[in-house]
């Protein structure tokens, strides 16, 4: 399946953080779904990689959503918030990722 090799390293950068929201539990909890903020320029097919190099878990699917960052005012200057690119990816059936590392 997975024919094309990835660099390693450049996997390892993929991901930048699990998002741990409402949302993202809500989600998880119905559809066996995980969570990652990505790099900005990383493919579906990079994120897939990633997820099953660094935690060993076989993965179904994954969607990608772009979130424009706000401009937000502090006091009198301006600023802007990062943009935001959201990984949901979605596990085989059976296989579980555990992120909130009480059973470590």
């Amino acid at each position: 399946m997975s024919a094309v090799k990835f660099d390693e390293g450049r996997l390892m950068s993929v991901l930048v953080a699990p998002i741990v929201s409402e949302k993202a539990t809500m989600v998880a909890e119905k559809t066996n779904t995980v969570t990652f903020k990505v790099l900005q320029d990383a493919t579906k097919p990079e994120i897939k990689a990633a997820v099953q190099l660094m935690f060993k878990v076989e993965v179904k699917g994954v969607s990608v959503v772009n979130t424009k960052g706000k401009t937000k005012r502090f006091g009198k200057t301006i600023g802007r918030r990062d943009n935001v690119r959201k990984a949901y990816v979605t596990l085989q059936p059976g296989q579980e990722l555990n992120l909130s590392g009480e059973a470590a």
